[in-house]
Formats: structure tokens, sequence, C-alpha cells
């Protein structure tokens, strides 16, 4: 088995927002297997999606966890990373931000 901290993902929204997968992946970064990185407006992005979905959640649900989550990983959240967006072209431009993070 390929044990290496070297691989580094971005986690979009998409991969955040369902509970299951998140915490599958980030048990992966607990172990040592990968290093996840994330955005304030990937995590601003997942929220507010899933706070649209789910009526029973509240805000300072979402928050607490995205605490835990810095908290456990506290080189995860990438910044300084906007001055890229406008330069990068993709077919949805709703995604250079997640992008520009990975650059």
């Amino acid at each position: 088995m390929i044990h290496s901290s070297n691989f580094i993902i971005v986690l979009d929204a998409c991969v955040l927002y369902p509970a299951p997968v998140r915490d599958l992946i980030l048990s992966f970064g607990a172990e040592g297997l990968l290093k996840p990185k994330w955005t304030e407006m990937i995590q601003d992005e997942w929220t507010r999606n899933l706070l649209l979905k789910r009526k029973d959640l509240v805000k300072s649900q979402l928050d607490w966890t995205i605490r835990a989550m810095n908290e456990a990983f506290p080189d995860a959240s990438v910044e300084n990373f906007e001055d890229l967006i406008p330069l990068l072209n993709l077919p949805d431009k709703g995604d250079r931000h997640v992008l520009a993070c990975a650059i």
C-alpha cells in the first residue's frame, strides 16, 4: 500500500457538502494518507448550499464543523489565491476559485 502524505487534494464544495464523503476523506487525512486543502470560498459554498437544502440545520452548526476542520488540519486553508481567479478560463466560471486554490 502506498502511504504518503504527499498527496495534496483540494476538497471542493461537492465533496464537503455530503457529510459521509467529507468524513471519509478527512479520516484519510487524519491517517496521513493525504493532505486536504480548501478555501474560505469553498467552505462558504458548501455551507450555503447545505443550508438551502436542509432547513433543520442552522449556520452555527456548520460553523462548528468548519472550526473543527480547521483545528484538525491547521494548514488546510489556502489563502492569497484570489488574484489568479480572473486569469483562469474554465467552461464553468464558478469553478475558477477551486482551480486557483489548487495552483
